[in-house]
């Protein structure tokens, strides 16, 4: 059987989205807390991301609670947040090399704390050109590199 392409990922989402309970007594409980944790389709991280302008940023944890509020559960999965903000990013770049116009700005979508994404198409390094390219200043940290300021430049759903 053939691997399912990025594009394939983002726009299938089985019973997504769904909620769950994680109850105290839930081995799940320590990691990621009690209450109705969301698990978001990995479509709707793709249409947040593309509400970001440029010159705006996100990060995982802005687009996490937003999702939370949207079908009113307390949180949603950090894990999976994270794997469907990846197909989204993929997916874009894979939508771009057929000669796509659908492009979705991954690149505005930072990880906690203003960081960047190594795993995003093109590594650190695309992603620090991107952000350049729209005014932002991109700092390194040991190993690890940060918009300067990026709470100065996120975006607010209004």
């Amino acid at each position: 059987m053939a691997r399912k392409s990025f594009n394939e990922k983002l726009n299938s989402s089985g019973d997504l989205p769904k909620i769950e309970f994680i109850g105290i007594d839930n081995k799940m409980a320590k990691g990621f807390g009690c209450g109705n944790m969301l698990i978001a389709a990995p479509k709707e991280y793709d249409e947040v991301m593309k509400r970001i302008p440029e010159g705006k940023v996100i990060t995982s944890d802005g687009i996490r609670n937003y999702l939370a509020l949207k079908h009113e559960a307390d949180f949603t999965c950090h894990l999976t947040a994270g794997i469907f903000i990846n197909i989204a990013a993929n997916a874009s770049q894979e939508r771009e090399a057929l000669g796509g116009k659908d492009i979705t700005p991954y690149w505005r979508t930072l990880k906690k704390g203003g960081e960047l994404n190594d795993k995003y198409p093109g590594g650190i390094d695309q992603q620090k050109m991107l952000l350049e390219m729209e005014g932002h200043e991109v700092i390194k940290k040991g190993k690890r590199c940060f918009v300067k300021d990026f709470e100065k430049a996120l975006f607010k759903f209004s």
